[in-house]
């Protein structure tokens, strides 16, 4: 069940900061966190709580990050106690998260005096109003759901999720809560979810800010009453493919609504000596803020995406690189063996209007391949983050 209320954190009472998730079963949990050396409080807590691979309650609030704060923990903690004591479970089976502005003291009483309501409204159709719970600049709701069949028992497994700016790899890069009913131990699920973001949320980048607080969860409760899944079998690898359904859809989500974002950007990299160096040249070519900047302008400007590809610091000969620019309105070629080639400026352009645009880019070295999300770079980007705090 989920719920999400305004408790008072955020002046606009007409936004949603506090979000809550609740199992009725203790879960198997699994979580990744953030790779900035600076982290918020609530990760720390949850780290801790969840050491033991079960978590049943996630609560996050968004319009404050809680971090660089001398009480965060102390808070972090606080906000546990509250979630355990109103629905009667173990404080250490909370998973607690912070979104917002750093730097800024947390205080705990609108969280204290919100909490008996955000519980009482618990239901198994509010994902809505948790996924509005924990946005900060999003402007659109991420959240999807999907069913799956392991040895003919139907299971279920969604998410909500909130990125918009400081998005950036690598892991994790945005707040994340899966639930699914699903029985799998928490060894495999962190197995899983760790797998996973190699090729998910590992690859996308909005601004090349990595945050301090973030963090993607998994409670799996096993209430679907499928034979639990203890080790690497055919049972695993469906849930694997429907782990990844449905991060593929929140990465491309988040990227579409960058901060300030007209466009989803997709790199589609084939051809490489290996897996390792397609995503670095996906990622390069998706962080490039002079490739993010054309797409925004509609311009067909490849040179960007050969320059990006160049200082990628992969290893790949640029004289067998092929780029192609692919979006609804149809696919052109603009890049041949590393050099130019011959095409309609009209056509790139018509093709390069359209809200979601993929680069495919033909390496000619080998058979592995990658893909990266991200979105263009506009002038709003500015706008947002210059007066973000104030």
């Amino acid at each position: 069940m989920a719920n999400g209320i305004h408790c008072g954190i955020r002046k606009n009472r007409t936004k949603k900061d506090l979000a809550l998730i609740y199992s009725e079963k203790r879960a198997t949990c699994a979580s990744v966190y953030t790779t900035n050396k600076v982290k918020g409080a609530p990760l720390t807590v949850t780290k801790n709580n969840i050491a033991d691979g079960y978590a049943q309650a996630v609560i996050c609030n968004s319009g404050n990050a809680n971090t660089c704060n001398a009480n965060g923990i102390e808070i972090a903690e606080q906000m546990c106690d509250l979630v355990a004591k109103e629905l009667k479970i173990n404080a250490k089976d909370v998973v607690v998260a912070s979104t917002g502005v750093i730097g800024q003291v947390l205080d705990i009483t609108p969280i204290k005096d919100g909490m008996a309501e955000i519980v009482k409204g618990l239901a198994d159709n509010k994902s809505q109003d948790a996924a509005e719970g924990i946005m900060t600049t999003d402007t659109k709701l991420k959240e999807i759901a999907i069913s799956f069949d392991i040895d003919g028992v139907e299971c279920k497994i969604g998410g909500i999720a909130k990125g918009s700016g400081m998005i950036h790899p690598n892991m994790a890069t945005m707040l994340v809560f899966i639930t699914t009913d699903c029985n799998i131990s928490s060894k495999m699920l962190q197995k899983a979810l760790s797998e996973d973001i190699k090729n998910t949320f590992n690859m996308v980048s909005v601004d090349g800010d990595t945050s301090t607080n973030d963090m993607v969860t998994v409670l799996a409760n096993g209430m679907a009453g499928n034979a639990e899944i203890t080790e690497d079998n055919e049972s695993f690898k469906k849930f694997m493919k429907a782990l990844n359904t449905v991060t593929v859809n929140l990465c491309r989500r988040i990227a579409g609504d960058g901060e300030g974002a007209t466009k989803l950007l997709e790199c589609e990299v084939n051809g490489a000596k290996d897996e390792q160096n397609a995503k670095i040249i996906a990622k390069s070519v998706i962080c490039s803020s002079l490739v993010k900047a054309a797409m925004f302008g509609s311009d067909a400007n490849w040179g960007r995406v050969l320059c990006a590809i160049g200082y990628s610091g992969a290893d790949v000969d640029v004289n067998k690189v092929d780029v192609y620019f692919s979006s609804q309105k149809g696919e052109i070629i603009v890049c041949k063996d590393g050099a130019g080639v011959d095409f309609s400026e009209e056509k790139a352009k018509e093709i390069l209007l359209e809200s979601e645009i993929t680069i495919k880019i033909d390496l000619g070295d080998g058979d592995a391949k990658s893909v990266a999300w991200g979105c263009d770079l506009t002038y709003d980007y500015v706008k947002i983050n210059g007066d973000y705090r104030t």
